[in-house]
């Protein structure tokens, strides 16, 4: 179990990814959001739409974990929700909105997360038992990782 800083820092983490993400993708021109990051990967545009997709089913799943007992979560091809029209073409602006507003609530709910609920668990088909807990690292990593790349394209292309 991680001590009370380590979990704290990563709630804090959550909390500033909004921020991150807009001032990485503030003032990019469309041909720059249709860029992707990096050979065959994903566009900035899609990665923005994607951290909406990919944090909700976070969330989900944490409310999931602490309001029923051990739950089944249901996985999904992110992929495949990157190449839908949703995902793939509309402006970036929803996807910030999204982001925005689910990280306020998720705060909410993962500050007030007490004791040895952290290690309420639930069945994740391709990742096995996962807890509370383990989702709020891998969570906080996703979200890091992805700035970081729009960051480190922007950076090699001197935008």
């Amino acid at each position: 179990m991680l001590q009370t800083a380590e979990r704290n820092q990563l709630i804090e983490e959550i909390r500033r990814l909004p921020d991150l993400l807009e001032r990485a993708v503030r003032g990019l021109a469309e041909e720059q959001l249709d860029m992707p990051y990096r050979d065959g990967g994903w566009t900035v545009r899609q990665v923005v739409h994607h951290l909406a997709d990919a944090h909700m089913h976070a969330f989900l799943r944490m409310k999931r974990m602490l309001a029923e007992e051990h739950p089944t979560l249901q996985p999904y091809r992110q992929e495949d929700w990157a190449a839908l029209p949703d995902g793939a073409r509309p402006p970036v602006d929803s996807s910030l909105a999204i982001v925005r507003g689910l990280h306020a609530r998720w705060c909410v709910l993962l500050e007030n997360v007490e004791g040895t609920a952290w290690l309420r668990t639930a069945f994740h088909p391709e990742r096995g038992d996962v807890t509370v807990e383990s989702f709020l690292t891998i969570y906080a990593g996703h979200g890091r990782k992805h700035v970081r790349q729009i960051e480190d394209l922007k950076m090699s292309r001197s935008w």
